[in-house]
């Protein structure tokens, strides 16, 4: 019996999702013909109140008017445009309008006939009955129709569904069950809601039971073998929200996020909101509020200059300031394929704002100094930088080009051709250097602040400002990116050490921060990054296995291969000589460095180039630890140098 019954469900199934849709005519017509029978219905109970009609007109010309008008309202109110089985709180609103609008017009057209020949054509009470029965009978087939797809759709079990757990009773977690109820290919079955305001466990939404949530939301879930929680509830603060993402993930429970929604979204939306956290949801970082008025005192209405565009830090510093309508932003990278996925999505944004792709090595002097010239940008943003550990120490020739002469080159002929702001973008590995990355990056610091001192004294307007901050989650070349991939195939997870201990921000939030300081910066500093608490790299591997419903050591295996050349053990955003300021904005503060005689530096620096030359790599080192006296070499070939 239970087969047969199967196999026609199946049946009808097949039948009604094999039109997709019906056509809006059909939808109209039955609206129609709906109207058609709530005005006899009407008519009929009007009738057995024994009351006496008007005369003024006969029945079927009196509720031909009234079917009439219900039509014109909804082709004014598109009431058939919606797909039935989809109905939201938005359609039932038309109908609303519709039917009353039909209701108001009825009545201006009784008391207009009373006024002009002296008879209504309608009995006052028929009219009111007639909104409801015909608001109602529309509606609630609506209702029927999505009643009947959602059974015959729920009827088929989907063997890939997951037992689900709501986090909220909110109307938001009412609208993501809904949402979810209606996919056509159902991702979870929902099996309850939790509520931190511990509503009575008796009580159900939708037929679905409130749990008790006064236990660990892990042992709730577990007791009723469910395998996600989805988070719906956002008055949560970060910290417990974080405490209940950790609690589920050492559960190996999977843990997903619905976005805020508004009544006016449908089920299709909705439903699209609904997705997984990701590491950078476990930072804990809270929001960060900008101070607006200097930053857009400084790029409204601006050229800007951004190098290394097409970079993970320059792409997004191209997307936040062109908030601010600046007039152009003159995006450039050597990398041309990058660079042009970045114009497109650039030019594709609302915004008056000029958008120039330049493909240009910062190592050019020559063709930089064009571009100066011909643009005469007035705020550089200089992100351009080699900063793969690895491949520096292999190759510091290069390191030096790129990150020591590039930025000379920038930051000289900002200089040169009246810049109002360079902002230099450097990183923690340029505090205590361990290796030929991090060394260069603190040769170009020492260089801007040697800029600055003599723009000071020479009374230039042009302001030079570092920002330093740590590793940026998702940026290419990141360990999360290659976690990732590690974990999509199937492992293992390769970490160097451990020990290995990293600070981590998001690349849009580490942009902020680069932008207001660059606003704040009266010239010579260095900004300096809160960075929040220092993160395990193999506690950040561990919660990525988890966030993909993986164990840690048993689906993903985790790997020590060594340090690289060149890397420590932890990052320092500070020397042990650096002491910091603060700044209005609570996340970023000033380094108080030393200083150094700037005309000296310079003159090293001239023969470090020199050097870099003639590609004889021990040498070069050697000069730059002579630059940076702190440059210790770790796990590197040039530890002898150090001796």
């Amino acid at each position: 019996m239970n087969s047969s019954l199967y196999y026609i469900k199946s049946k009808i199934k097949k039948l009604l999702f094999s039109f997709e849709y019906l056509p809006r005519w059909v939808v109209f017509f039955m609206d129609v013909f709906l109207t058609i029978f709530s005005s006899e219905v009407s008519y009929l109970i009007i009738r057995s109140l024994r009351v006496k009609f008007y005369d003024t007109l006969d029945v079927p010309t009196r509720y031909g008017i009234v079917v009439l008008v219900n039509i014109i309202f909804f082709v004014i109110f598109k009431t058939f445009y919606g797909i039935i089985r989809y109905s939201t709180f938005i359609d039932g609103v038309k109908l609303l309008y519709s039917t009353l609008c039909t209701l108001f017009t009825l009545i201006i057209i009784n008391y207009s006939t009373y006024f002009l020949i002296g008879k209504k054509i309608y009995l006052l009470p028929s009219l009111f009955i007639n909104f409801l029965v015909t608001f109602s009978v529309l509606f609630l087939f609506r209702i029927f129709i999505k009643i009947v797809f959602e059974n015959i759709t729920s009827f088929e079990k989907n063997p890939q569904a997951l037992k689900a757990v709501i986090y909220g009773a909110d109307s938001n977690a009412i609208s993501v069950v809904t949402a979810l109820q209606s996919e056509k290919i159902k991702r979870f079955k929902i099996v309850g809601f939790i509520d931190k305001r511990n509503l009575d466990s008796s009580k159900r939404i939708l037929d679905i039971p409130i749990l008790n949530s006064k236990k660990k939301i892990s042992v709730v879930l577990r007791a009723i073998n469910a395998q996600v929680l989805i988070i719906s509830d956002h008055s949560l603060s970060n910290i417990e929200k974080l405490k209940i993402v950790e609690d589920c993930l050492d559960s190996n429970i999977k843990v997903f996020k619905s976005g805020a929604i508004s009544d006016w979204e449908n089920q299709e939306a909705i439903s699209k909101k609904i997705i997984e956290f990701k590491i950078d949801d476990l930072l804990g970082r809270s929001t960060i509020s900008l101070d607006q008025e200097p930053i857009s005192n400084q790029l409204l209405d601006k050229i800007i200059l951004i190098t290394g565009a097409a970079g993970s830090i320059g792409s997004e510093l191209a997307k936040q300031i062109i908030t601010f309508n600046p007039a152009e932003i003159i995006i450039l990278d050597q990398a041309e394929t990058p660079l042009h996925f970045l114009s497109s999505e650039m030019e594709k944004l609302n915004s008056d704002t000029k958008i120039t792709a330049i493909i240009a090595d910062i190592r050019n002097k020559e063709t930089l100094k064009r571009i100066f010239k011909s643009k005469k940008p007035e705020v550089v943003y200089h992100a351009a930088a080699y900063k793969h550990v690895p491949m520096m120490e292999e190759n510091p020739s290069q390191a030096i080009y790129t990150n020591v002469l590039g930025t000379m080159n920038t930051a000289d002929l900002a200089s040169e051709y009246g810049v109002e702001s360079f902002v230099y973008i450097s990183t923690d590995k340029a505090v205590n250097p361990s290796n030929v990355m991090g060394a260069s990056k603190r040769i170009a610091e020492r260089y801007i602040q040697g800029l600055s001192l003599n723009a000071k004294n020479e009374q230039s307007k042009i302001k030079f400002i570092t920002t330093r901050f740590g590793n940026v989650l998702g940026s290419n070349g990141s360990v999360v990116p290659l976690f990732t991939e590690q974990i999509q195939n199937g492992g293992p997870i390769t970490i160097t050490h451990p020990d290995v201990i990293r600070y981590f921000m998001t690349i849009p939030e580490a942009c902020q921060l680069v932008i207001e300081a660059g606003a704040m910066g009266n010239g010579g500093e260095i900004f300096i990054f809160d960075m929040g608490e220092p993160v395990k790299i193999i506690d950040l591997a561990k919660k990525m296995i988890r966030l993909a419903g993986l164990v840690p050591e048993i689906d993903i295996e985790i790997k020590t291969i060594g340090l690289r050349p060149g890397e420590k053990l932890y990052e320092e955003l500070l020397n042990d000589h650096s002491k910091t300021a603060p700044t209005h904005n609570s996340k970023i503060m000033i380094a108080n460095d030393t200083s150094t005689d700037y005309d000296l530096l310079f003159t090293k620096v001239e023969e470090l180039i020199a050097l870099a030359n003639n590609y004889n790599n021990n040498k070069l080192v050697a000069k730059m630890k002579e630059i940076v006296p702190e440059f210790v070499s770790m796990n590197s070939q040039y530890n002898q140098l150090d001796n």
